[in-house]
């Protein structure tokens, strides 16, 4: 495998060059330019080294998206501490957990996760600091609380001056291998795998990003931040390459509604936009769908000669909708609506349509809009190899296995886990089934795990849901499956247990429509089942006598 450059001192280098940019903003808040970036990473290094973190130490991120994540999390890899990113949408149940099973030391939360969290639940910490202002939640050495009570001080005795770009001097991995962040794939026990992810798989998919990016984005661009950047996408494409690259990042702090998200891509005018399929597909709908109801459109979209005219101004109001400034809009972490996807392979919009894994930091396949093939997912990317595990692999599909610098270096704490996925010759299994053209793009044709994606992207494995679901009243046995992005649980009820104690059809009913409030008061927004269903038998098993989960769609 060829070697990485350093990553931390292509982040060094990058505030030293756009010293004086803006970098980070809140929308509609405070802005952040790159010296001011560095100066609070400067502080935060100054309050590690007084609480005794070291290198190699454990520091989790849990809140929604904000400059101040950001910080924080620059802060920790250049100090050579490794990040562990969590989703906030987590259960305080699933933070405990990651935050248990990870080691971490310091554990930095937003507003909203500080007033869920227990920190009794995380004994090992030592402190918890509010994202917003970096106070401290919870101190449980004399060394923390007298750094943060003393920080300002220590500052300004280090850089009594005032601080400088000669004074930025960030610790440099030695090896590419060296693990930089933990990212989980759920919080949940048992189920939860800490992808580790290397420096050389950071780099990797941000010199992707140079290369397919690097010369219409510019210096300076605006970009918009959607994604959650504990979620590899957001983080890799809507945050390391732009801050590196010397874009103007812009976080949508708050709950990011489609009217939110149209009222921010008109005020800010992404150069790029990276986003799920949710996002594009509700704007389009809200946005672009309505004003083409109109029974002149419909004719004039009839009358061949007009037609490529009438396309062009459907395809310019798309455009407007997403701010009418970017490149393209590429597509990933979820899979793509077919009927929009054609719409837009019709009107000439410039979209494309990515494929990645947590576990590949995230990239796999991308090929260029001008390029892209209609339905498939890109093309392997530099640094990357895919193959088709096939006898025939443009015909007959068979799992995805992809090899290179982005792969992981495994699982934290389950080389079972990894031994699993990362095979002997290096290549990593995916547990997705495709097929692969003589050009190279890949089309993705279904999971072969078990895993669902929510619309939004994230990783649903219906397993969390049904060990929860079989343990309520009445519940024999249970599958979650997936309809229209919605999430079904079919229960086989135990019909003895209700016919003893006289419960009736309706009756039950009602218990399962209980069953369903109770289980979603404890699921994260994106696995809540939007209704139970009743199956009259048990459900079909295999000689293991596991469910056969491809008989229930």
């Amino acid at each position: 495998m060829e070697t990485a450059p350093n990553f931390n001192a292509i982040i060094e280098k990058s505030i030293i060059d756009n010293w004086d940019f803006d970098a980070l903003t809140d929308y509609k808040g405070a802005t952040l330019q790159f010296h001011d970036v560095a100066r609070k990473i400067e502080k935060l290094h100054i309050l590690f080294e007084n609480s005794g973190v070291v290198q190699g130490d454990k520091i989790a991120l849990c809140g929604r998206n904000s400059a101040n994540w950001a910080v924080a999390f620059l802060a920790t890899l250049t100090y050579g501490a490794v990040a562990v990113p969590i989703l906030h949408e987590f259960t305080p149940e699933q933070i405990h957990n990651i935050v248990n099973h990870s080691e971490a030391k310091i554990l930095f939360t937003g507003d909203v996760v500080a007033t869920q969290i227990d920190a009794t639940k995380m004994q090992n910490l030592e402190g918890i600091i509010n994202i917003p202002d970096y106070s401290l939640a919870v101190s449980r050495t004399d060394k923390l609380t007298y750094a943060r009570e003393h920080l300002n001080e220590m500052f300004g005795k280090k850089y009594p001056k005032y601080f400088r770009r000669e004074h930025v001097k960030y610790y440099r991995e030695t090896d590419g291998n060296e693990m930089a962040m933990i990212n989980y794939t759920s919080g949940t026990t048992g189920f939860s795998k800490g992808v580790m992810i290397p420096y050389r798989a950071l780099w990797s998919n941000y010199d992707f990003a140079e290369n397919v990016l690097g010369k219409t984005v510019k210096r300076g661009d605006n970009i918009i931040s959607i994604l959650p950047m504990a979620h590899m996408y957001g983080m890799a494409f809507e945050f390391i390459f732009e801050f590196l690259h010397g874009c103007h990042v812009f976080y949508l702090t708050r709950v990011p509604s489609p009217a939110i998200i149209a009222q921010a891509f008109a005020d800010i005018k992404p150069a790029v936009i990276i986003a799920v399929p949710l996002v594009i597909e509700k704007i389009i709908r809200k946005k672009v769908l309505p004003k083409l109801q109109d029974n002149r459109i419909k004719l004039l979209l009839r009358t061949p000669i007009i037609n490529k005219k009438v396309q062009q101004r459907i395809c310019d109001e798309v455009i407007k909708a997403f701010g009418g400034n970017f490149y393209e809009i590429i597509i990933g972490g979820a899979a793509f609506n077919q009927d929009i996807e054609r719409f837009l392979k019709e009107i000439n919009f410039p979209y494309t349509v990515g494929y990645g894994a947590t576990e590949c930091a995230p990239i796999i396949c991308y090929s260029d809009y001008k390029t892209f093939v209609q339905g498939s997912c890109g093309r392997p990317v530099v640094h990357m190899e895919v193959r088709i595990n096939s006898e025939d692999p443009e015909n007959i599909p068979g799992e995805i296995l992809a090899r290179g610098m982005n792969v992981m270096l495994g699982y934290y704490k389950n080389d079972e886990a990894t031994a699993q996925t990362i095979d002997a010759d290096g290549w990593y299994h995916t547990g997705d089934l495709g097929t692969m053209d003589k050009y190279g793009n890949v089309f993705i044709k279904g999971r072969s795990k078990n895993m669902l994606l929510g619309s939004n992207g994230q990783n649903i494995y219906p397993e969390e849901i049904e060990d929860k679901l079989n343990s309520m009243p009445y519940v024999v046995e249970s599958v979650v499956v997936q309809r229209e992005n919605k999430l079904v649980g079919l229960v086989y009820p135990d019909f003895d247990e209700a016919a003893a104690n006289g419960t009736g059809k309706t009756r039950l009913k009602e218990i399962m429509e209980q069953n369903k409030i109770q289980l979603n008061e404890i699921l994260p927004a994106y696995c809540k089942l939007s209704e139970i269903e009743i199956h009259k038998e048990e459900f079909a098993k295999t000689p293991k006598k596991s469910i056969k989960r491809f008989m229930y769609k």
